[in-house]
């Protein structure tokens, strides 16, 4: 069984918009904290979003405030990653992840569990 289950991304112009979506699965989904980390080319990964399992507290890297929100669905077990005024910049393979009973700072260790990875290419 797959934890979590991503959809969403694609290619979009500058300035465009796009929804990323994931799922989570598995007995202990309600208990997740969730969040979405990026990897552009050549580059770490890092946490762009995130929010904790309360779905009280969350966090934005500072290169996506004011143009990305993440927020959460319980009932659904989901996390959607809104992005608009997407730039060059964001372009990058976008992940779902998960920690079980995580906190507000549970994206600075790694996630029990990783998405498959989604796509977005933004040109200029």
């Amino acid at each position: 069984q797959v934890p979590l289950s991503e959809s969403g991304g694609g290619l979009v112009q500058a300035g465009g918009s796009l929804r990323l979506s994931c799922v989570a699965s598995g007995r202990l989904a309600s208990k997740y904290a969730m969040g979405w980390f990026r990897q552009p080319p050549g580059k770490e990964r890092e946490c762009v979003a995130a929010i904790d399992w309360t779905g009280d507290i969350t966090y934005y890297e500072d290169s996506v405030k004011g143009r990305f929100t993440i927020s959460r669905d319980a009932a659904k077990n989901s996390v959607y990653l809104q992005m608009n005024s997407l730039k060059p910049e964001d372009t990058a393979v976008y992940y779902c992840a998960s920690k079980i009973w995580g906190s507000s700072t549970w994206f600075q260790r790694p996630p029990d569990y990783w998405g498959q990875g989604t796509q977005v290419t933004v040109s200029s």
